[in-house]
């Protein structure tokens, strides 16, 4: 597969629920934190494998806005988890051309965080080779609602208006992959308007276990469909180069 870049023509643009990480440490023995930190082992793997497969932009669901639901010593687990990500990866992603963007609300998240974050994207703002989106505190309705709440009463946008505006908290653009590791079915929230014509990849694969050889059995899959985006196939396409 072609290598990528975020300025180059044909990158695919890849978002990931990241499902599992739980049920993969309950299944041996060990506290859930412990199946998040090796969930971070994971998005260190697809990240470094995403751009020799042609993704220019990779979308990764880290915390829903309803995961503050999740028991408490849970959730902080998972904040010192993201800190400890930023501090040990944030050369990594700089000397990769890796740059780095969170999607999400910041006034939720614990003090210095949202520092942190501000710190990292700075860092990383010249990167090119891939767009690296982390959803934190994310609701693709709340995203949504806010954008329409800040419209002018009676002047409605246009959807592509509506879409650049909401592409400034979002994964930028359309979404072409959606995949979803730990078997279950469904978005969950996660960037509804941008995979309105997003293929559809669900695997049984806990998260910590998703290595490379997904990604790329699911984008060879990608490859293979045929996307008509409300057309009918080779009609639409010979309509179109008409």
């Amino acid at each position: 597969m072609m290598q990528s870049d975020i300025n180059g023509q044909g990158g695919l643009h890849v978002a990931i629920i990241m499902d599992g990480n739980g049920r993969w440490a309950t299944r041996r023995g060990m506290p859930r934190s412990a199946g998040h930190r090796a969930g971070v082992l994971a998005v260190r793997r697809i990240v470094e494998a995403a751009p020799e497969l042609g993704v220019a932009t990779l979308a990764l669901f880290a915390f829903s806005s309803d995961n503050w639901q999740r028991p408490r010593h849970e959730v902080s687990a998972l904040m010192t988890l993201l800190r400890h990500y930023l501090d040990a990866e944030l050369r990594r992603l700089v000397e990769s051309g890796t740059r780095l963007t969170v999607i999400g609300r910041r006034d939720r998240l614990p003090d210095g965080l949202d520092q942190r974050i501000a710190d990292a994207e700075a860092a990383t703002a010249d990167g090119n080779r891939l767009d690296l989106r982390v959803a934190l505190d994310y609701s693709a309705r709340d995203a949504i609602a806010g954008v329409a709440a800040r419209c002018p009463a009676g002047d409605a946008p246009s959807r592509e208006a509506f879409g650049r505006l909401l592409s400034r908290q979002g994964a930028g653009t359309d979404i072409d992959l959606l995949i979803r590791s730990g078997g279950e079915k469904r978005l969950s929230d996660f960037l509804l308007w941008e995979c309105a014509y997003a293929e559809l990849c669900f695997v049984d694969t806990l998260w910590p276990d998703f290595g490379a050889d997904d990604l790329r059995a699911a984008i060879v899959d990608f490859r293979r469909r045929e996307r008509r985006f409300g057309g009918i196939g080779g009609v639409a396409t010979l309509v179109a180069a008409e």
